[in-house]
C-alpha cells in the first residue's frame, strides 16, 4: 500500500458508526452514520447500509479499517455492533475493499505506544496527527480516524 492511498477507519455501532476517511496525513471527511432508535432493527441496517455505500462510492478506496468487537458486559450492546460491523462487511466485501479488523488495544498501541491509553489520549493524538485546532466530534468520529491512521500504518508494512 502506498501512503497516496485512501484509507477508511470504522468505529461500528447501530445508532452511530463513526467513520474517518484520510489519505496520508490529510483527512478527507469524517463523521458519523446514524440511525433512528425508534425505527424496526432491519430497517436501521437498511438505512446503515445505504449511508455506507453513498459513501464508500464516493472515493476509491484502497483499504478499510474496524474495530473489532469487544464486549465482555453487555450482550444486548455487543449484538447490535455485531449488526453494524456485518453491514460494514458486507458493503466493503461487495467493493472488494481489503479490510483489517483492528482491537482497541492495537489502534491505542499505535497511536500512542500504550495499549491502555485513554479516550482523551487518544483524541489528542489524532488532533495533533492532523493539526486540528480540536479533536474531531462526535467521538466516533474521532474513533474512526484513529482506526484509519493505524489501518494506515499497518497496512504499510505489507
Amino acid at each position: 500500500m502506498r501512503s497516496t492511498d485512501i484509507v477508511v477507519g470504522f468505529d461500528p455501532g447501530l445508532a452511530i458508526t463513526g467513520y474517518g476517511i484520510i489519505q496520508g496525513d490529510v483527512i478527507l471527511e469524517y463523521g458519523a452514520l446514524r440511525t433512528p432508535a425508534k425505527t424496526a432493527l432491519g430497517q436501521r441496517l437498511v438505512l446503515l447500509y445505504n449511508q455506507l455505500t453513498e459513501l464508500l462510492d464516493k472515493y476509491k478506496i484502497a483499504r478499510a479499517g474496524c474495530e473489532k468487537l469487544f464486549f465482555a458486559r453487555n450482550v444486548t450492546t455487543a449484538l447490535d455492533v455485531g449488526h453494524a460491523r456485518g453491514v460494514i462487511l458486507l458493503a466493503l466485501a461487495q467493493r472488494h475493499i481489503p479490510l483489517l479488523e483492528l482491537t482497541p488495544l492495537q489502534v491505542k498501541h499505535s497511536l500512542t505506544g500504550y495499549g491502555r491509553a485513554d479516550k482523551q489520549q487518544i483524541q489528542y493524538m489524532v488532533k495533533s496527527i492532523f493539526k486540528l485546532s480540536k479533536a474531531p466530534k462526535p467521538d466516533d468520529a474521532a474513533d474512526a480516524l484513529a482506526i484509519a491512521l493505524t489501518t494506515q500504518r499497518y497496512a504499510t508494512l505489507d
